[in-house]
């Protein structure tokens, strides 16, 4: 039986005594089952208290706590929307599909966003079809949250307009999540639309393009590669660095080996760890450069990609 202090807490006319006491609910050491309890507060008449609850249930996958947690996605309060909707994505609960299907034809951007989160994780194929349709939404928020349920469930019908979406959508963080999502496909016919986004007006849209470049294996933008080297942003060099050695682009080379100048130590790092993975002899004269380096991991990794270019006899 649950302690009565707590009882009587979740009883009391004070709000603020009613919150500390959801709070306290999954730590008493009474034995008891609090998913009640708990399914109460979620519709107590207080948002603080209901906010609660949305956090604390979490864990508890019995289908009445998901029945009473799902409809508080259309709460009049935005912070309790927003609890409920991560609580139900960390829950990962297939059952809770079937609850969250009809929010995802809500009017309202708010709650249908929070729900296309909130079933993203289950990879529900139920959703394709209404995330297909809230991609080409008017909201922002919901457009970047179809985006990833597309992502998760990694269907070929997606590309096209994951592809539209990495191109033209408006909002940067819906491209840059497209870009993203594009890296399930094994399409080549994505490459022009990634070596295109490259040149995008947002730096972390080009860093996500050029990380998504080299985890397809996408040789054929190498020369666009080569072009970022020279990106205004050292953080878009990184992946493109990156990106040239996990291509093992020996195009590459010579703008790997002028990063070893750049005053960021981090893009350094990845300069030698590509040239390493290209294996290219010309690029020892450098990498001997970059053993006085005034980065340790530098002068470490250079020594090490030394070692390698010469084991494997290196290329000119």
């Amino acid at each position: 039986m649950i302690a009565t202090s707590i009882h009587e807490r979740l009883k009391s006319d004070d709000a603020a005594v009613r919150r500390i006491a959801v709070i306290d609910l999954p730590y008493t050491e009474e034995e008891y089952d609090i998913i009640p309890y708990l399914v109460e507060a979620l519709a107590d008449s207080d948002a603080s208290v209901r906010l609660e609850a949305a956090k604390a249930i979490e864990g508890y996958e019995e289908p009445e706590a998901l029945m009473a947690l799902v409809p508080l996605l259309k709460d009049v309060d935005a912070e309790v929307q927003k609890a409920a909707a991560l609580t139900l994505a960390e829950l990962k609960n297939p059952e809770s599909a079937t609850f969250l299907l009809p929010y995802l034809s809500e009017l309202d951007p708010q709650v249908k966003s929070y729900a296309l989160h909130a079933i993203r994780a289950l990879k529900s194929e139920d959703a394709f079809a209404p995330a297909m349709q809230a991609i080409e939404d008017d909201s922002a928020m919901v457009r970047r949250e179809a985006v990833g349920v597309l992502g998760y469930l990694k269907k070929p019908e997606a590309i096209g307009a994951l592809t539209n979406a990495a191109a033209n959508d408006p909002d940067q963080e819906v491209r840059r999540i497209a870009i993203g999502a594009l890296g399930y496909s094994s399409e080549v016919s994505i490459q022009p639309t990634l070596s295109r986004v490259l040149s995008d007006s947002v730096w972390q849209v080009r860093e996500e393009a050029a990380t998504t470049i080299g985890k397809l294996g996408l040789s054929l933008a190498v020369p666009d590669l080569v072009r970022v080297m020279d990106d205004e942003f050292w953080q878009v060099r990184v992946k493109a660095a990156r990106s040239l050695g996990k291509l093992k682009a020996k195009p590459g080379v010579p703008a790997l080996c002028e990063a070893l100048k750049h005053p960021i130590s981090n893009l350094r790092k990845e300069a030698v760890i590509a040239l390493g993975e290209i294996g290219d002899t010309r690029a020892i004269p450098f990498l001997e450069f970059a053993l006085t380096d005034a980065d340790s991991d530098v002068r470490k990794l250079s020594k090490l990609a030394m070692a390698t270019i010469r084991l494997h006899g290196g290329a000119s």
